[in-house]
């Protein structure tokens, strides 16, 4: 293991969310080590998009790891049997889970940041969940976090030898969509270099409809801003 610095590894999609807490982790200091996932995600271009925000945030390394989540299926993201809502009928509802939830997927990718993390010697592992707008996801409860930190703690060696070694952060968990925007401008985050749709066409442009289209328009709406990416 190498020596302890202040590094973290930040979880980053190429979306709104993840973008904003890279800026975050950044602003406080951080080293980044930023880590992204193809998974046979249908919108492949959050990969691009995450490679170009690691370059604008001038990260340590990018690491981009392929897992084939698609053959175990069971979210439209991954499945592409399965249809994309476009309703917004349950937009932001904290009592439907959707469709578009990718099974146990922050629970996979925060294990792979943990191992990544003790091996680059980092305490702090930032990843961009909010538990206000996606409500209906079990893995963006505070509860969730607060296991899986004590999970990686308890399954590490670092975290055995160090004591509570390794620190979750998700400093966007309780703020609202269109406060995570005024958040990331205010520190210099370029939006237009993101991207939140479910179901982006053949170009990457976005549909406009499916949940997490309508949630970033009515978030850039909120924030009295228009949103560059358009």
């Amino acid at each position: 293991m190498k020596s302890e610095s202040k590094k973290a590894v930040v979880l980053l999609s190429g979306g709104l969310d993840s973008a904003t807490v890279a800026a975050i982790a950044k602003d406080q200091g951080f080293a980044l080590f930023c880590l992204s996932f193809s998974y046979g995600q249908r919108q492949e271009i959050e990969v691009e998009k995450a490679r170009q925000l690691a370059l604008f945030f001038e990260a340590c390394e990018h690491l981009v790891l392929n897992l084939d989540l698609g053959r175990i299926g069971g979210s439209a993201l991954t499945d592409k049997n399965l249809e994309v809502p476009k309703s917004g009928a349950d937009l932001g509802s904290d009592e439907v889970i959707p469709v578009t939830y990718v099974p146990a997927r922050n629970t996979i990718f925060l294990a792979y940041a943990a191992s990544w993390a003790e091996v680059i010697g980092a305490r702090d592992i930032f990843i961009g969940v909010n538990s206000l707008d996606y409500s209906g996801y079990p893995d963006c409860r505070p509860e969730y976090l607060e296991s899986m930190r004590k999970t990686i703690n308890l399954g590490t060696r670092s975290g055995v030898e160090g004591s509570d070694y390794f620190r979750l952060q998700a400093p966007l968990l309780a703020l609202k969509k269109c406060e995570i925007i005024q958040r990331g401008v205010a520190l210099g985050v370029d939006y237009g270099m993101t991207i939140s749709c479910y179901d982006p066409d053949s170009e990457g442009k976005p549909c406009g409809f499916c949940d997490s289209c309508r949630l970033r328009e009515n978030a850039f709406r909120e924030a009295a801003l228009k949103d560059p990416a358009l």
